[in-house]
């Protein structure tokens, strides 16, 4: 992976969250979508300059005063509410593990790895660590977030997390791989999937805490039932030896991003599932990125169903992939795989109701280099306080495919990043349907093969290739649509599996494009279920003291905190743009942080970062609840590259070197779910 990554980003990561995905060749084969339109004019929207700063503390480590980009005050953006205030933190060194807030902000982990949540469970032993007690704890690896009080200003409420992978490494001591390897890797089966915690506070706005033994408390992960729905559902290309109707499936993985819905429950996708199968692959398992490879995690050794080589098992894969349902309500309630919403390698899906119709609009990114944007529309509308039929919305519509056009010369998009002489990159697009009406709309491929095999779908109807499309959330103030791009370092590049390169083009405008960029779509009319849409590109990601090709919606970028490779997407309540990252500016090598992007006025393209994670961590899941001074984030692998014997990081315990852990606690890293508030 040496040559594939750069700045602070680990290659362990990219073994074990992706399979090491960018050093195999691109599995989009088909040539899609590299356009280009000509137009002569375009609309573009510039902003005046802005400008914050103040000073920071460093928390879980020794303070210092640190002064933000530009080193003036905050003030509110044009004809939006006030937001809270903060100073802008400066970019923190990749080898700096301590989490970094504002100053005059604290903060303090919700929940960790490991901590019990059912009476009877055990603290975390990672000596002794088994399924059983495994699955009676948080899991690993935290990543989408939800914080749903049970009212305004209630003192109870729910915290619901996915947990995406492992790192048995970290996890483990290594000497048991030989005696308990079996065990170990069951004990990491059982770390995956979703935790649903219930918490509490003393006052609103206050921190919050976990409840052992609360009444909503659950763990979802590998052995758990989970139904499938929608016109998938029974298929053929879902039936294996266990399940032969289809219709259920034990468990969810590498569940990544996610959303909660206007009817109260939580979407989970599930993502980069691929690395968990082993199998001589099929031309379809290939375009899924399925290898003949041993996995890294093994688990072919501990259950049959991960080697899509034995008999009864060649479906296996195609059960995963899905946006998963949960009512975080109902403990016993049993998940639901929505198969209407197609099958790839999703981030995350986040629904909104059409105003006009009353039907409701889930937006989806494929998280893989050059693979595609899509959304869902319902066929029925949405309807207030009807929870049993508002939990079948997501099985009957139409999924679409975005293709993209550009609107400057061709040779004005050179793969350099510089803006086209219209001042932006910016276009128009269509939604292309996949299904309409309840039946297949492209030529050749059954409903069921379009939703298993979705990807190929998007070939066939000529999607554009987008880099790497992860977190797509639509702004609940103005109903315009963010696109995370996270990063391709195959644009322009010529893979082994293509007969050409792969070029630029203005959606994606730079060639080995390492920081990524942020899209905002308009849909045409305002309305979430228009077939049309305008869009343009809001931040073109890096750091400006190192690349003059990065760009933020025209604000100063002298006056700007540098960002690189966005992941997750977030909205206060004042519509401002909260980006968390998985990469960091990687020119220089920076720990990844949590960013705040004014969208309106002088403020539009301001970016300011609000905290910084530990060494080797990712910023995952952002919460902004900030009518009362609290975000969220949960932090992901940290100390990725160390091992059990030789942490790289501490966080959150911060044990000191020779000081005995504290019930509870122990010496190296706990991915944990972590609240920032004012004290």
């Amino acid at each position: 992976m040496a040559e594939h990554v750069r700045g602070k980003r680990s290659a362990v990561t990219c073994l074990l969250k992706c399979g090491n995905a960018c050093a195999e060749p691109v599995a989009n084969s088909s040539g899609n979508g590299y356009f280009r339109d000509v137009a002569q004019t375009a609309l573009s929207r510039r902003a005046a300059l802005g400008i914050g700063a103040a000073a920071a503390v460093v928390v879980g480590g020794a303070e210092a005063a640190r002064g933000g980009p530009g080193g003036g005050p905050a003030g509110p953006p044009d004809g939006v509410g006030v937001p809270f205030s903060f100073g802008a933190i400066d970019p923190v060194p990749s080898d700096v593990d301590e989490l970094t807030v504002p100053g005059g902000w604290a903060w303090e982990p919700i929940v960790r790895w490991g901590d019990p949540l059912f009476p009877g469970a055990p603290a975390l032993d990672p000596e002794h660590q088994t399924a059983e007690a495994q699955a009676q704890q948080f899991g690993y690896n935290n990543d989408f977030l939800a914080i749903l009080p049970d009212g305004p200003g209630a003192l109870t409420g729910l915290l619901v997390c996915n947990h995406e992978y492992t790192n048995e490494e970290v996890m483990f001591p290594a000497a048991q791989w030989s005696t308990r390897g079996r065990e170990l890797r069951r004990a990491a089966m059982a770390a995956h999937g979703m935790s649903v915690v219930e918490l509490v506070r003393e006052e609103a706005g206050g921190p919050w805490s976990y409840v052992v033994g609360g009444a909503r408390n659950r763990r979802i992960h590998l052995d758990t039932p989970f139904r499938l729905s929608g016109p998938a559902a029974g298929s053929e290309l879902l039936r294996t030896e266990e399940d032969p109707a289809g219709t259920t499936v034990l468990g969810t993985l590498n569940n990544c991003s996610g959303g909660v819905t206007p009817w109260g429950t939580v979407l989970s996708g599930e993502e980069n599932v691929n690395s968990y199968f082993v199998g001589s692959p099929t031309e379809e398992e290939k375009r899924f990125e399925i290898t003949a490879s041993p996995t890294a995690h093994g688990w072919e050794s501990v259950q049959r169903r991960w080697n899509l080589g034995l008999e009864g098992c060649r479906n296996e894969a195609n059960r995963f992939g899905w946006i998963v349902e949960v009512d975080p309500q109902d403990p016993t309630s049993t998940p639901v795989k929505r198969t209407a919403l197609g099958r790839f390698k999703h981030e995350g899906a986040n629904v909104r109701v059409d105003p006009a119709t009353g039907r409701v609009v889930a937006y989806m990114g494929d998280d893989s280099r050059f693979e595609y944007l899509y959304k869902f529309v319902s066929r029925d509308a949405y309807r207030e306080g009807d929870a049993a039929h508002n939990r079948t919305l997501l099985d009957h519509g139409d999924l679409f495919v975005a293709k993209f056009a550009g609107n400057s010369p061709a040779g004005e998009i050179d793969g350099e990043g510089g803006l086209p002489s219209d001042g932006a990159f910016d276009g128009t697009g269509e939604w292309i349907p996949l299904t309409r009406d309840g039946a297949s709309a492209v030529p050749g491929m059954s409903i069921d093969q379009v939703l298993v095999n979705t990807r190929a779908a998007g070939d066939a109807v000529g999607a554009t290739a987008m880099d790497r499309p992860e977190d797509v959330e639509p702004s609940p103030v103005s109903g315009l649509v963010y696109v995370a791009l996270t990063n391709n370092t195959d644009r322009g590049a010529k893979d082994r599996n293509l007969s050409e390169e792969l070029p630029a083009d203005e959606a994606n405008p730079r060639t080995k494009n390492r920081d990524g960029h942020v899209l905002e779509l308009s849909e045409r009319g305002g309305s979430a279920v228009a077939e049309r849409f305008d869009w343009s590109i809001l931040l073109v990601c890096g750091d400006p003291a190192e690349d003059s090709s990065a760009y933020f919606a025209g604000f100063d970028p002298a006056r700007v905190s540098p960002i690189s490779c966005p992941d997750n997407l977030a909205f206060d309540s004042t519509g401002r743009l909260w980006i968390s990252t998985d990469g960091a500016p990687s020119n220089i090598g920076y720990n990844d942080g949590l960013f705040r992007v004014g969208l309106e006025g002088g403020e539009r393209g301001r970016v300011e970062q609000f905290l910084s994670v530990p060494v080797e961590a990712e910023t995952c899941g952002p919460v902004v609840h900030d009518a009362e001074n609290m975000v969220y984030v949960a932090v992901q692998h940290p100390g990725e590259d160390g091992s059990h014997a030789a942490p790289s990081s501490f966080f959150p315990d911060y044990v000191p070197e020779r000081a005995t852990p504290a019930p509870g606690q122990v010496r190296g890293p706990r991915p944990a779910v972590v609240q920032v508030y004012r004290p």
